[in-house]
């Protein structure tokens, strides 16, 4: 049955290095995804893949059931969310500005603009005086918060989330979690996210991919994973949260 993504027989190569290598996969809609593996083993170029970043250079990627488009790419990533490590905030502008630029790409109103921004910061428990401010002048939490106020803007179908919770206190952490199901629990999207913090995962997620080497070692609920672990490094990974 297909997903919302579907890979179908994936490879990716920069150069002489390949970075994921005949990878199947299927995403299923109105879930939280988590991937995880060690460093280079594949995990933001699948992000990438999905919101047309970059083109595999063998096999298929579908999203919402069709190949990813050549043109009109814009529009098909107003239906895509993307929150990065370190926020990717612009530091020029701020908050609010920083949170609207989508809208203002999708030519919302002025009026509409105000409104959603509102209502996010809320979601996101952030002071409506921070919306003036700079994000040099935010926590590293706040920042994160806002980077999911920008990814949820436009209510996107998919959220990408590319370990955009690294560096925060794990407090902070767990109360950016929270918000973040309320805010999906209202405005429901399939969510994939990539983590190298197992607990994150099974905080978070339904379903559970790891990479190794650009393969896929185990897949599947995260139940059924540490109850049956593909091996013992997945095993290991599991009970003490440590890279492949």
């Amino acid at each position: 049955m297909n997903g919302i993504v579907d890979f179908q027989r994936v490879t990716k190569r920069y150069a002489q290095t390949t970075v994921l290598e005949d990878l199947t996969l299927t995403i299923a809609p109105q879930a939280v995804t988590g991937i995880v593996g060690e460093s280079g083993s594949g995990k933001s170029t699948l992000l990438q893949l999905v919101n047309g970043l970059i083109r595999p250079d063998d096999g298929k990627v579908l999203v919402f059931g069709e190949p990813l488009p050549s043109q009109e790419l814009a529009g098909f990533r107003r239906r895509v969310g993307y929150a990065v490590q370190g926020t990717g905030l612009f530091p020029h502008l701020r908050v609010a500005d920083n949170i609207a630029l989508v809208a203002k790409l999708a030519k919302w109103t002025d009026s509409d603009i105000e409104s959603r921004i509102t209502e996010l910061m809320r979601f996101m428990n952030l002071e409506p005086a921070l919306r003036t401010r700079y994000p040099h002048e935010l926590s590293g939490g706040q920042q994160q918060r806002v980077g999911i106020c920008r990814a949820m803007f436009l209510r996107p179908e998919i959220l990408l989330l590319d370990e955009p919770f690294s560096g925060v206190d794990p407090l902070m952490k767990r109360d950016i979690h929270e918000r973040l199901i309320a805010l999906l629990a209202a405005e429901p999207a399939t969510v994939v996210l990539v983590t190298h913090d197992i607990a994150e995962a099974k905080r978070l997620t339904q379903e559970l991919v790891i990479l190794n080497g650009g393969r896929i070692v185990q897949s599947g609920s995260i139940a059924d994973i540490e109850r049956q672990p593909a091996n013992d490094r997945v095993a290991l990974l599991l009970e003490t949260g440590n890279a492949l």
